[in-house]
Formats: C-alpha cells, sequence, structure tokens
C-alpha cells in the first residue's frame, strides 16, 4: 500500500510537472492516440496509456462520491466506462487493442478511445446490464 501510494505522489508530481513546463495547450494540439501509434508502442507505453485512462475514471467516480450534486450518470460517460470495462484489466484490454488492430489493419487510424469504446464497453454494458 505505501509502495502503491508513493507511486502515486511520484506520477502525479511527474503529470504537473510536465503540464506546467508544456504551458497552456489548446484542445486541438492534444493528439488523439491512433491505432497506427498503438501498434508502433512499446508494452509500456501501451500500459501507461491506460493507466492514464483509469486513473481519470478513478479520480472521476472518487469525485463524484464526495460531491452530493454530481450529475447523474447519463450525463457523463465516466460511470459508463467503467460499467462497461467490469472485469477487464489493464492486461486483458492491452490484449484486447492488441488483437482488433492487428485484424483491422485497414482501421489503423481509428483512434484507440474509440476502439475501446465500441469493442469493449458498449459489449460490456450489454453484458452488465
Amino acid at each position: 500500500m505505501i509502495m502503491h501510494l508513493n507511486l502515486r505522489t511520484v506520477m502525479a508530481a511527474v503529470c504537473t510537472t510536465l503540464a506546467i513546463a508544456s504551458g497552456p495547450v489548446r484542445g486541438d494540439e492534444i493528439p488523439l492516440i491512433t491505432g497506427q501509434h498503438w501498434i508502433e508502442s512499446s508494452e509500456q507505453a501501451k500500459k501507461a496509456y491506460l493507466i492514464g485512462i483509469a486513473n481519470v475514471i478513478q479520480v472521476d467516480i472518487a469525485y463524484r462520491a464526495q460531491v452530493g450534486n454530481s450529475p447523474p450518470d447519463t450525463q457523463s460517460v465516466i460511470p459508463r466506462l467503467a460499467k462497461g470495462l467490469q472485469g477487464q484489466t489493464l492486461e486483458t484490454v492491452r490484449e484486447g487493442l492488441d488483437r482488433w488492430y492487428a485484424t483491422h489493419s485497414d482501421r489503423l487510424q481509428r483512434p484507440v478511445i474509440e476502439t475501446i469504446w465500441f469493442e469493449m464497453v458498449v459489449p460490456g454494458l450489454q453484458r452488465n446490464k
């Protein structure tokens, strides 16, 4: 647990430092990670991407739990994302993305987050009704 908290502290410090050092960023300047990026990335980079998504989900869920007047689940994608990915691990999501892009090499321009949504979250929501 202590190691886990220290890793979070280090990651938060690194992310904050990078955000401050890079200056203000407009939405159109943030690269959208595509299947081409995915297949060219190392296993570590893929895991880091997925950990980033998982952290955003965890932060949003924790925030919603503490805020008494948070919007209903229908007004946020995060609760549906969390529910649709129930039972998945970072490894199963990574493997699923690897398989999907390997069998759909003609769709490498498709954003990874879109692939996660339509190939994992939506089917997961159907299963977890």
